[in-house]
């Protein structure tokens, strides 16, 4: 489970160190996708594969269907991190997330985020308006039991 936030550099040529926690649940490769946010999404192949087929499971007609899946499938790339754990970030994504010199990770559970400082700075600004986010939330169904 991808859980925290860690801050972390991008050395030359979009290389970044993966957290070691990080690191440990991609073992069998990993896909980077945009984000909803001026983020990246990294997905382990599991959690991948289990998006592609919901994606695949909508209606082809439906024209939202077909952009969500450009979105996320159409400039997807499947990186392994090298011995040393690190990845090489592909330039495109990068600069989609605004990617430079420092990164953020971001913990999801079944995948995790990569953030640049100021973006997440903004984020994280909208996550400390508590009063808001009592009237944003409040119509999911939050349980700590099942």
């Amino acid at each position: 489970m991808f859980l925290g936030q860690i801050t972390g550099e991008i050395k030359r040529e979009f290389r970044v160190s993966l957290p070691a926690g990080f690191l440990r649940g991609t073992t069998d490769g990993m896909y980077l996708t945009q984000g909803f946010d001026g983020n990246l999404l990294v997905l382990p192949t599991n959690t991948f594969d289990h998006l592609v087929q919901h994606l695949s499971s909508l209606n082809l007609a439906d024209p939202l269907a077909r952009l969500l899946s450009r979105m996320l499938l159409g400039g997807a790339e499947f990186l392994e991190a090298g011995q040393d754990g690190t990845l090489t970030l592909p330039k495109e994504l990068a600069g989609f997330a605004g990617l430079t010199e420092g990164i953020i990770f971001v913990g999801q559970g079944d995948y995790f985020e990569l953030w640049s400082p100021d973006r997440w700075e903004k984020q994280k600004e909208l996550l400390r308006d508590v009063q808001a986010n009592a009237q944003r939330f409040s119509a999911f169904q939050i349980s700590t039991r099942p």
